[in-house]
């Protein structure tokens, strides 16, 4: 699969670098065929980078500037509609050509299950990977009605592939009874409802390993982010999301990749959620990478 062709479409503000020249690749995973509740995220990825184009380059939380970030758009994977397992696939192949090339993966979903074949493909580069993973859902079922490609099932897909004593969640607020028992009994990390000062309580003792963070954009109330497919009241605020990230950045964690998930720019009339979003992208690539 080629990885430097160029794309046609709109690119994330600022950026310039090709791709032999980036550290970071920046792309996108359109695929929704497995939601539970409402479709549509597949199309979160273009319209985050769309409304980038509002945000300034230069963050004063970081004092940083993104021209500092060589980082290149590779555009949206082309995935095959409809297919879960071949799109998983497809995802892991090109992951894979990624960190065989020294890149770090920096991706935007798209919904969550998409991030399982990036955290599988960072597991067998990096030893020892721990997960960082905020939303407002556990994501740990084994399957949603019978079907195990879910977009429920993702953390818990990793948690086994890795070891649940190696993936930290924060900001949970909804799931089944039985997954929470679950995460306990096998030593997963849960922090219900908060997640900055559990974060802060738990860096330092992955200072050192291979960390990749994947970010469900419902871990925000409601009120922040609108735009998604699975609402669920009770979610901290942008300025704590944006907080937490900044801890990882000033942390001594190694972050080797990175995602953002079910934006669904369908239900975000005002476009709060999508900008919001495109914010948090520049944040990661200015203090993760």
């Amino acid at each position: 699969m080629r990885f430097d062709e160029a794309y046609s479409g709109n690119v994330f503000i600022g950026t310039q670098t090709s791709y032999e020249d980036s550290d970071v690749v920046l792309y996108g995973m359109p695929m929704d065929w497995t939601v539970s509740y409402r479709p549509g995220s597949r199309f979160g990825p273009a319209r985050i980078r769309e409304v980038s184009i509002g945000l300034e380059e230069y963050s004063p939380y970081l004092d940083r500037e993104l021209h500092e970030v060589a980082y290149f758009d590779a555009g949206d994977i082309p995935l095959p509609f409809g297919n879960p397992q071949r799109s998983l696939d497809v995802i892991e192949e090109y992951i894979d050509g990624l960190l065989d090339a020294g890149k770090k993966p920096l991706g935007m979903g798209g919904e969550h299950l998409v991030s399982w074949p990036v955290m599988k493909a960072a597991a067998k580069k990096y030893e020892n990977l721990a997960i960082i993973h905020f939303d407002a859902h556990t994501d740990l079922r084994t399957e949603y009605e019978g079907e195990p490609l879910s977009h429920s099932t993702p953390i818990r897909k990793i948690a086994e592939h890795i070891g649940p004593s190696n993936v930290y969640s924060f900001g949970i607020r909804s799931g089944m009874k039985e997954e929470f028992e679950w995460a306990k009994e096998n030593g997963m990390h849960i922090s219900k409802f908060e997640v900055l000062e559990p974060l802060k309580e738990v860096l330092p003792s992955l200072a050192g390993r291979p960390v990749y963070v994947t970010i469900d954009i419902d871990v925000l109330d409601p009120a922040h982010a609108p735009g998604t497919g699975t609402v669920d009241c009770g979610g901290i605020t942008s300025k704590e999301l944006l907080a937490s990230i900044h801890a990882i950045a000033g942390s001594d964690v190694s972050v080797i990749g990175a995602d953002l998930v079910e934006v669904a720019p369908i239900y975000d009339n005002s476009e709060q959620t999508a900008n919001t979003a495109s914010k948090i992208i520049r944040e990661m690539l200015l203090g993760f990478f």
